[in-house]
């Protein structure tokens, strides 16, 4: 008797707000055997599961991860191999920061089916709750998304991704706040270019706090800023309605 193969689902749960759920994502965690998630899924979103539904916490810290990524996608592709409908449910959109590319590789290389349902990445559900324009026609006609921990800072070329007319977001930077600042005034950015910080956007202890470049590192340690938290740079963090902590304060 031939096998019957199930699916990967590989799903973005959005920046935390369950109601910021797509139809097609909320419809697939409600269906599926297996939910594979990252710790920046909010509970609330997990508790939407069916109870027969099997959950595996596969989530990641700084310098820290409870299941490697190539363990990751081996898992997925045997549950899926074994008939399983397994959704991989990711913080944000699958493709944004969210290693969907590597599963979906590995699942086409396994002749495995697998499909891609986009979530609200965080630097757009975030950037809403906090009244931040990402875009605006008198401020930045540009907006680059890059990754604070993906690899060295000093290996990584900002250049001409922040400054007048151009929104920069940076993803995981927390950590190295104060390395980020330096390395963007190194790169010709004003020190007195408006930065916010959002941290734990929509979800319920949600922040949004604004300060300058220059105290980007002061304000994270004074507000003792926790992850997930998303560091936006440009003119447009003058416009948000994020809370003013100067370096006076």
């Amino acid at each position: 008797m031939e096998q019957h193969i199930g699916k990967i689902w590989l799903v973005g749960a959005g920046p935390g707000d369950p109601d910021l759920l797509t139809v097609k994502a909320l419809r697939l965690i409600k269906g599926a055997d297996l939910i594979v998630h990252d710790g920046l899924v909010d509970a609330a979103i997990l508790a939407l599961a069916p109870p027969s539904a099997e959950l595996i916490s596969v989530a990641k810290a700084r310098s820290r991860h409870t299941m490697p990524q190539e363990a990751i996608n081996a898992l997925l592709v045997e549950q899926a191999l074994a008939g399983r409908q397994v959704v991989r449910l990711k913080g944000g959109d699958p493709f944004i920061f969210g290693r969907g590319g590597e599963e979906l590789e590995a699942a086409r290389a396994a002749a495995v089916p697998c499909e891609v349902v986009p979530g609200i990445t965080a630097a757009i559900g975030c950037a809403a709750e906090a009244g931040l324009p990402l875009t605006h026609r008198e401020a930045a006609s540009a907006v680059t998304f890059v990754a604070g921990q993906c690899k060295d800072l000093s290996d990584q070329n900002w250049a001409g991704l922040a400054g007048h007319g151009r929104t920069l977001v940076i993803y995981m930077g927390i950590a190295t706040a104060d390395a980020i600042a330096e390395k963007l005034i190194a790169d010709g950015v004003s020190p007195a270019m408006p930065v916010a910080v959002l941290e734990k956007g929509t979800r319920g202890d949600s922040r949004a706090m604004r300060t300058l470049l220059a105290d980007l590192g002061g304000l994270v340690k004074r507000a003792e800023v926790e992850s997930p938290a998303l560091i936006v740079v440009g003119e447009v963090a003058a416009r948000s309605d994020a809370v003013d902590v100067l370096l006076h304060s």
